[in-house]
């Protein structure tokens, strides 16, 4: 599995952590930013990040801001992106299961660092369930084709 993963200046110290985690269990990530605590526009880490999943370069993406609801909103406005705030382990687990979210969002400013890296461990190892809820996330990629 190939993550992509990004966070603006509120998510930045989260996203070291979920790197240390991805490294420590060998799975692959590129850090598509911000490289520091300083305050940058949280669309322009969310664009690169979602582009990479959507286009399939990246099986899955994840993104940290402040509290996550900016980053994921930015994500969400590229088409075949499914992007799940998520601030507990249930809520990831059926992201993935229901809806097939491929980007994780969370805020650094709302969970600590151990209940992070237990969502993300949930959330990478929870499948798309299909049947009905196949459906649905069809009637999702439907609306995407509306719009444009």
């Amino acid at each position: 599995m190939r993550i992509a993963i990004g966070s603006d200046h509120g998510g930045y110290r989260l996203k070291q952590k979920v790197i240390e985690f991805l490294k420590e269990t060998g799975i692959e990530y590129k850090d598509f930013g911000c490289y520091s605590c300083e305050s940058v526009d949280y669309p322009d880490f969310a664009l690169p990040v979602a582009k990479a999943v959507a286009s399939g370069e990246y099986d899955r993406g994840i993104l940290i801001c402040g509290t996550g609801i900016g980053i994921s909103i930015a994500a969400n406005k590229v088409k075949g992106i499914r992007a799940a705030l998520c601030h507990d382990c249930f809520s990831a687990k059926a992201s993935r299961q229901h809806n097939d979210a491929n980007i994780l969002a969370m805020g650094e400013r709302v969970i600590g660092q151990g209940l992070a890296i237990e969502i993300v461990k949930t959330w990478l190892a929870s499948k798309f369930e299909g049947g009905r809820h196949e459906r649905r996330v069809r009637k999702i990629m439907e609306i995407e084709k509306e719009e444009s």
